[in-house]
């Protein structure tokens, strides 16, 4: 992070209280405490129900971040942290609550009048604050910049997110909404315009010309973890595929943009997801696949299906795994199939776009013990192996002329170097005021116009579901989707592992 410090603002978090906030927003700015980037005279102000004294919240905040942070805690940051706290019990629709946040910004010299509002909260809840933000003066920029994050998800659907999107661009100007994706703040992620745009190797390659297909893939080894209530609402696609893996096509398939600006970036990225070949209703089946998790074992413990899952009714037909087959139809990537899959309960915890390139012909080794030459894989490790990989064949030592796999690696971080956690880059970036990897309106339409055919279908057939066992690579039917006999889903960014 080489950014440069900038203004001092106020950091309003909604439901600060909440899982969020304890799991990643606090750790992310103790973080950026420790490492001094925090503008001087920021302060983070927490709003909740909860009838807490500035003292009590500084200790729970203690509690959040002590088991989280690099290193452990160090005393001397956190008491420069705790100078930031401050606590405010808030009912979020009562019109008290903004006036006194109104009243600290305008007139309480010690709050930054420019002010960032992160929405750790519910997506039913965005809207009543927005209201009372404008109604109440607060989302006005008469003395200071005032910047809205939101959380995903953006909608339900197509229809909910234009719903949604009517509903903030009525109270707030575009340049305020952060639709925020912590995905894109993963170092790798942003590592792959890197790879692609600095380095003149690939590029030439980097077509459908050489490449066979291009697979991105997110796999969990943990459950619903108590989410049933908004888990079995949304799904794997809505929660997982539609938005993370969506995003992580854009930034591989997306054209080299006249400027790494925010806008640049995200008008190439948008221009990728138009140039998708729609999926109709009838050919849904040939290129989407849903399954739900039954019992199984993870680290040789034995877990519960998904309808065990507290919360989860017993008849639901959520899926905890989804898969998608895309064609862009662009002059770079014509007749290229993507693949995408999601899934929870799976056998190892990893994300990962492996791209897999065509093999050259054949005849180059005709008369020679070489029956089939691999092809060539690229291998780029989002988590938890920060990594690029490049799968080569090479003779084996030797008389004969036979092959072997190697692989010439790259690891993305030094041994040295900690590693960040992707809320870390994008809070700074919100005070900083720099949009690039944050959600422009026309991407979350159109990233909600591929898949809404789908969500569609899908809402229709509640009678059955493909199931796979907890702690499996999900279930084998999966494999209608691709295109050749010799195609299949890549598990692992060793060699001779899947």
């Amino acid at each position: 992070m080489s950014k440069q410090i900038v203004e001092p603002c106020t950091y309003v978090i909604f439901g600060a209280t909440g899982n969020l906030s304890r799991r990643k927003l606090m750790p992310a700015l103790y973080h950026l405490e420790e490492a001094q980037r925090l503008p001087h005279g920021t302060v983070i102000l927490a709003l909740s129900r909860r009838d807490w004294s500035r003292e009590t919240w500084i200790e729970e905040v203690r509690g959040m971040v002590s088991g989280q942070a690099r290193g452990g805690l160090d005393e001397a940051v956190f008491e420069r942290f705790a100078h930031r706290l401050q606590y405010l019990r808030a009912d979020l629709n009562e019109d008290s609550a903004y006036e006194q946040i109104r009243t600290l910004l305008d007139e309480d010299e010690a709050y930054p009048s420019n002010a960032a509002f992160y929405m750790a909260l519910r997506p039913a809840e965005f809207g009543v604050v927005v209201d009372k933000l404008k109604s109440s003066g607060i989302s006005r920029e008469e003395h200071g910049w005032r910047r809205v994050v939101i959380e995903k998800p953006f909608g339900y659907d197509l229809e909910s997110a234009q719903r949604l999107q009517k509903h903030l661009h009525h109270c707030l100007d575009e340049h305020q909404v952060y639709r925020i994706d912590h995905y894109l703040g993963k170092g790798t992620v942003q590592n792959i315009l890197v790879y692609r745009f600095a380095n003149v190797l690939m590029e030439p390659l980097w077509n459908r010309n050489y490449i066979d297909h291009v697979q991105i893939t997110h796999s969990e080894t943990i459950g619903i973890a108590g989410r049933a209530d908004y888990y079995d609402g949304a799904g794997a696609l809505r929660d997982m595929l539609q938005s993370h893996l969506m995003q992580l096509l854009t930034l591989v398939a997306m054209e080299p943009p006249p400027s790494m600006d925010a806008e640049s970036l995200r008008d190439e990225k948008v221009k990728v997801l138009k140039s998708i070949r729609p999926i109709t209703p009838s050919a849904v089946h040939a290129h989407s696949f849903r399954a739900q998790y039954t019992s199984g074992i993870i680290n040789g413990e034995k877990v519960k299906s998904y309808l065990e899952e507290d919360g989860v009714p017993p008849d639901s037909t959520t899926e905890t795994y989804a898969a998608l087959k895309l064609y862009i139809d662009n002059w770079r990537w014509r007749g290229v199939p993507f693949y995408l899959r999601t899934g929870k309960r799976m056998a190892e915890a990893k994300s990962a776009v492996s791209i897999r390139f065509k093999v050259p012909p054949q005849h180059l080794f005709r008369n020679t013990p070489v029956e089939r030459v691999k092809p060539d894989w690229l291998l780029l490790g989002i988590q938890p192996y920060e990594c690029v990989r490049l799968e080569m064949q090479v003779k084996e030592p030797g008389l004969e002329m036979k092959t072997r796999t190697t692989s010439l690696d790259a690891s993305l971080r030094r041994d040295d170097e900690a590693a960040y956690d992707a809320y870390e880059d994008l809070l700074l970036d919100v005070i900083e005021g720099d949009r690039t990897l944050f959600l422009r309106y026309d991407e979350v339409e159109w990233a909600w116009r591929v898949v809404d055919p789908v969500v569609r279908t899908w809402a229709t057939e509640r009678d059955f579901i493909h199931t796979y066992p907890a702690g499996t690579w999900g279930p084998q039917e999966t494999r209608r989707l691709f295109d050749k006999e010799d195609q299949f889903w890549r598990h692992s960014l060793l060699p001779d592992e899947d």
